[in-house]
């Protein structure tokens, strides 16, 4: 517990309050190469190894693993090999003399290794995502249901939120004139849920049919949108303190900014 502390207090003295590593050591007592690893790591790393463990039995056959692995890539799923036929096929035909243990954890981290896929999160400029939520809100003095319209800029994490007595074409139109004033400008594209307000239909090969309402905005796309929906829960958690003067109306609005990623 005192480790993680230290390094919370290194990292904000260096940081935050522009501390040089030099004068950071001495004053914490510690050497200046553990002061680069703490602002390497927010957290202690733990032990790390600096080579893989060494497997001398079977070490010199890695490589005809791996060429087996690679052959069996073109293969149906019930023609490749298993990790005891690989075993036996070390054994039989390159004189193996070691476990099956070793080699089974070989094939198996190089299969995970395989695939493992890595997706960029990128969001560029001038692109937002829009999407329709649910809430409770006080309204003059009687909580009611109310439905929000929230637009976000992923790329700033800007967002704006205007809720509305119901989730109507006329909510949808306004909520869009109101976003774009507030944002001083309309994005290059907006994503957009599959809601009845912009798809009328999804036919069968996956094609959207849009509404009358939505054709009009010639939109870019209707998908599922990500980053919106966390401004929808952000909107339902502080619902509840959101008021208005009118029953009528019931409009309520919240424009922000949420905290920017790190």
């Amino acid at each position: 517990m005192k480790v993680v502390e230290l390094y919370g207090r290194v990292r904000y003295a260096v940081q935050i309050e522009g501390l040089s590593r030099r004068e950071a050591a001495r004053q914490f007592g510690i050497d200046p190469r553990t002061v680069a690893k703490m602002l390497a790591f927010s957290v202690p790393p733990g032990y790390r190894r600096r080579r893989p463990p060494a497997r001398p039995k079977l070490d010199p056959f890695t490589g005809i693993i791996d060429g087996i692995l690679r052959g069996d890539e073109g293969r149906p799923r019930k023609q490749r090999h298993t990790s005891k036929r690989i075993f036996e096929r070390l054994r039989d035909e390159h004189g193996y003399a070691g476990g099956i243990t070793i080699v089974k954890d070989y094939v198996l981290a190089c299969r995970l290794r395989q695939r493992e896929v890595f997706v960029p999160l990128r969001h560029d400029p001038g692109h937002a995502q829009a999407d329709f939520g649910e809430a409770l809100a006080e309204i003059a003095g009687v909580e009611r249901k109310i439905h929000f319209f929230a637009v976000d800029l992923p790329h700033s994490d800007a967002c704006f939120v205007q809720a509305y007595p119901a989730e109507t074409a006329e909510a949808f139109c306004d909520g869009h004139n109101a976003a774009f004033g507030f944002f001083g400008g309309v994005p290059k594209s907006i994503l957009y849920d599959n809601t009845k307000l912009a798809v009328a239909r999804i036919l069968g090969d996956g094609t959207r049919q849009r509404t009358r309402v939505f054709t009009s905005c010639n939109p870019i796309a209707c998908l599922p949108t990500g980053s919106v929906v966390r401004v929808r829960g952000m909107t339902k958690a502080r619902s509840k303190g959101w008021s208005a003067g009118s029953a009528e109306t019931c409009w309520c609005r919240y424009r922000g900014r949420r905290a920017s990623r790190r």
